[in-house]
């Protein structure tokens, strides 16, 4: 049992209560390391099997490699649905904990699983219909079109596993059991990376399916993450308890998901129109350069997976404590978040400046594409240590239930400065030109966060210090 005594309206009052979940307890410091540091772990394991993946496949070809990079802005739209809707449970599950309403959080877990499973079958229905035609429009290269339609298919249609892990993660995060997931994301990874070269070259036997390999081994992975996290969540999650006896989704709850879902499925989506568009530019100057521009994202995501595992720690602690009305808590958190990010971007910064040539070469690179490259990887991390803050500011919108700020500034950064600025400067006939967007945008997301922080601070965080919760162990 716990003492807790509180301030409201000039009154003291002391009452009894159950042991709290340590989200609202903790040491903020320590607890947003123990609950980041699996998922920064995680993050970092996803990014390596990323980019193993097209390690792997750029052996195949340069024309393989490019395939693998065109496809990329599909299943970013996957992942953004998956992500989007798990940032709306992972919001709205930590604020119930907080608030004790465990009704609301057993429902909400329910209909995340629902979710799930009806993005999956909407996915699987759009891969059998549209892949051809989605890389018909970016590229009329036949072997591009052929390996990435082979590639995309599979990952679409049995997007099941992708669809299911996510969702199981993120129900393990929004109680604070973010080290399990750990365990979900690494599992995949390791299988995805041990199956790649079985599959793309033929060993053991197996028959060499080129690109296609890579995708099945990428579906096998997502299906072993995706049954691991059902099983943790069965045997660990002891303040979620799935029921679906009788189940029938819940539109309001449903509804509140989507909330704060929706507009973070639609700023992840904003990347993969920001992607599409800008292979469509980059193609126009050569085929090796949007190969360039996959092996960037492919090599960004060991430095941006990291501080979005940090975001995996802030955000269901700041959804917590806004929910149990501990403004000092949700303070400290995005102070300590940003300090973290930034330096976490301060080290990618530094190893694209100064390795770009062995950062490339990972991936078979011609000379063509290091000549391409090396310029590329320099001046696109010039906007590596701004996006830090930018992301933070982003995540802590979503926690405190503003997915369409975090959306804002998602659509001004990516489609009305970024695309616009690239397609300018590629009228230049530069290639070099194009890559200066990023950074050019990034500072108008910095600029954004600012303000959007500065006005929730004033009106959502600051009124809370009149009836703040200040607790006693007993």
């Amino acid at each position: 049992m716990r003492a807790i005594s509180f301030a409201y309206n000039g009154t003291t009052r002391r009452v009894k209560l159950m042991k709290e979940n340590k989200m609202g307890t903790m040491p903020v410091n320590r607890l947003l390391i123990s609950m980041s540091i699996p998922m920064i772990i995680s993050m970092l394991v996803q990014a390596l099997y990323n980019v193993v993946d097209s390690m792997f496949v750029a052996q195949v070809s340069e024309n393989a490699l490019t395939a693998v990079s065109l496809a990329f802005p599909y299943q970013n739209l996957m992942i953004a649905v998956a992500t989007g809707t798990g940032v709306g449970i992972n919001a709205l599950l930590s604020k119930s904990l907080g608030e004790n309403d465990k009704k609301l959080v057993n429902k909400t877990g329910c209909n995340a699983v629902f979710l799930a499973l009806a993005s999956w079958a909407v996915f699987a229905i759009l891969g059998l219909a549209f892949c051809r035609t989605f890389f018909q429009m970016q590229t009329g290269v036949a072997e591009i079109v052929d390996g990435g339609t082979a590639y995309l298919r599979i990952c679409s249609v049995i997007s099941i596993g992708l669809f299911v892990q996510i969702a199981f993660e993120k129900l393990l995060a929004s109680t604070g059991r973010t080290t399990l997931t750990m365990f979900t994301q690494g599992t995949g990874a390791i299988i995805n990376i041990v199956l790649d070269p079985i599959f793309i070259f033929g060993w053991f036997g197996m028959p060499a399916m080129g690109v296609a390999g890579a995708a099945i081994a990428t579906v096998i992975g997502q299906l072993a993450g995706a049954s691991l996290g059902i099983w943790l969540n069965h045997r660990y999650n002891d303040e979620l308890h799935l029921s679906f006896q009788g189940f029938r989704p819940d539109t309001r709850v449903i509804k509140k998901i989507y909330s704060v879902g929706v507009p973070s499925i639609l700023m992840a989506s904003i990347g993969s129109v920001m992607t599409f568009g800008m292979n469509k530019i980059l193609i126009g100057f050569s085929t090796t350069a949007a190969a360039v521009f996959g092996v960037y994202f492919k090599l960004q995501s060991f430095i941006f997976m990291p501080v979005f595992g940090l975001n995996n720690g802030l955000v269901p602690i700041v959804a917590y404590n806004y929910g149990a009305r501990r403004p000092q808590r949700i303070i400290q958190t995005i102070k300590l978040s940003m300090v973290y990010a930034t330096g976490m971007m301060a080290l990618g910064f530094a190893a694209f400046q100064l390795f770009p040539q062995s950062l490339l070469s990972i991936f078979n690179a011609s000379d063509t594409m290091l000549s391409i490259g090396i310029p590329a990887l320099k001046i696109i991390s010039l906007h590596f240590i701004l996006a830090g803050y930018s992301i933070i500011c982003s995540s802590t919108f979503q926690a405190l239930g503003h997915g369409v700020l975090s959306l804002q500034m998602s659509l001004a950064r990516q489609l009305v400065v970024l695309l616009p600025c690239a397609f300018v400067f590629a009228q230049t006939g530069v290639l070099d030109y194009v890559w200066l967007a990023f950074p050019i945008a990034e500072l108008v997301s910095v600029a954004m966060g600012t303000l959007f922080l500065l006005r929730i601070f004033k009106h959502e965080i600051e009124p809370l210090r009149n009836n703040e919760l200040v607790f006693e162990t007993k």
